[in-house]
């Protein structure tokens, strides 16, 4: 199987773009960016087979070849078509195979779907996304500078789209390896060993009128970060790491999966009728608890961080331990103070680490993304951009939960205090888990 390369942090070096106000990128930012974040996608596919990147495992997952193809027609639709006259694609169909879901753009193929389309092959979208790279460039090095500005933010949004993709490329070929009885390797490594997580302990915050949520003027941000608004948290008590595979093995221990009292109805009902009986990816063997993760399978580490696990799991859980899930806007004020440092894809590693016995709080960012219990929806005053740009967000702002701080496969820098993450409450293929909140 393929593996990851020998330097996977030069493959996803942090972008200009993470590190100042997007007004402020120059011309040679955005070119150098540019070529960073499309080439860290390649990188992804390196060594796969034109099997592997062909595999669609479900209908909310898609293809490698998929991925790579989108992330290219979103340049090719809103950046070259509208600003670069002399723009000629590459290929008419593609605009109907790789729009995802802008209805304002076009049809779409079905989603579920996507696997069925073995042409074009890998060979074909290599040379797509070296015909839309070579016009992107040749744009950026020669648009005048009072286009500069409407391409700088089109090129931003671009490549933070793309690094959302990758974190995609992973998750859905995990899903996909996963149903191979064999139980593929696709990266050859673990994240370094780490002290095995302490105690679990609270940090406290004093409850008042908070600001959340932000706005470009501070740098690059989506549109459902904004607009910037005050909310009243009362005071509350976070968890100073993240729920451990050995705790949640308490849970199931003491039939979790089999009382209905801690779940939600809905999540009653989901693990009825998906007989659900453990976090996705573990494999019961001989009275043990195995895991699948982008490395192999091995025995489940209980001193390890907690991952793929749905918001009804999360839910349960919480309650089963007497607690609960913080609001998105507990979490953000948390925080609001801390580094946005963590374990993120540029290590290569693609699965949690332990947390450790450092003091304050812990694995914020990265490892994990944390389900909040906030029903993802607009912030007061939310306005969607205009055409089908707005479509971005916007209209999935319904049925799904909010998550926040990044994960094991977020490109490092993608992510802020204020990101905003949102999934169906069912979904556990992306690299989802658990902190615990307390109080008023």
């Amino acid at each position: 199987m393929p593996h990851a390369s020998s330097n996977p942090s030069a493959e996803f070096e942090t972008p200009e773009f993470s590190r100042k106000r997007w007004t402020e990128l120059t011309r040679d930012d955005l070119f150098r960016d540019f070529k960073r974040v499309r080439a860290a996608t390649e990188s992804l596919a390196a060594g796969l087979s034109t099997e592997d990147q062909n595999l669609q495992s479900m209908a909310e997952a898609s293809p490698v070849k998929w991925h790579r193809a989108h992330t290219t027609w979103f340049f090719e639709t809103f950046v070259l078509k509208p600003l670069e006259h002399a723009y000629r694609e590459f290929e008419r169909e593609y605009a109907y195979l790789f729009n995802s879901y802008y209805n304002g753009v076009g049809p779409q193929f079905p989603r579920n779907q996507r696997g069925l389309v073995s042409r074009p092959g890998i060979a074909e979208i290599a040379a797509y996304r070296e015909h839309v790279d070579n016009a992107m460039l040749s744009l950026l090095r020669s648009c005048p500078d009072e286009q500069l500005e409407p391409l700088r933010r089109l090129v931003v949004l671009g490549l933070n789209h793309e690094q959302q993709h990758q974190e995609l490329i992973v998750t859905d070929l995990k899903h996909a390896f996963s149903l191979n009885p064999l139980h593929p390797r696709w990266i050859d490594s673990r994240p370094p060993a780490t002290a095995a997580a302490g105690e679990l302990r609270w940090q406290e915050y004093a409850g008042g009128i908070r600001h959340i949520g932000t706005s470009d003027r501070h740098g690059f941000c989506f549109d459902n970060e904004t607009p910037a608004h005050r909310v009243f948290v009362d005071e509350f008590r976070l968890a100073d790491r993240p729920v451990t595979c050995g705790e949640f093995l308490q849970f199931m221990d003491d039939g979790g999966y089999h009382e209905p009292e801690w779940w939600l109805a809905d999540g009653w009902n989901w693990v009825r009728e998906n007989e659900v009986r453990a976090p996705a990816y573990w494999i019961e063997r001989d009275d043990h608890w195995l895991l699948y993760s982008v490395s192999g399978l091995r025995e489940v580490d209980p001193e390890e961080t907690l991952v793929h696990v749905s918001f009804y799991e999360a839910w349960a859980y919480a309650q089963w331990r007497g607690l609960r899930l913080p609001t998105e806007a507990e979490w953000e004020v948390a925080a609001a103070d801390q580094p946005v440092a963590g374990h993120f894809a540029d290590a290569g590693h693609f699965h949690p680490r332990r947390s450790g016995t450092d003091p304050g709080l812990k694995q914020l960012f990265g490892d994990v993304w944390e389900w909040t219990a906030t029903s993802y929806a607009s912030y007061p005053g939310f306005k969607p951009a205009a055409g089908a740009i707005g479509e971005y967000n916007g209209k999935f702002m319904a049925n799904q939960v909010v998550l926040r701080g990044g994960s094991c496969a977020t490109p490092a820098g993608h992510v802020r205090p204020t990101y905003r993450n949102f999934f169906y409450p069912g979904d556990r293929w992306q690299f989802s888990g658990i902190r615990l909140a307390d109080g008023p």
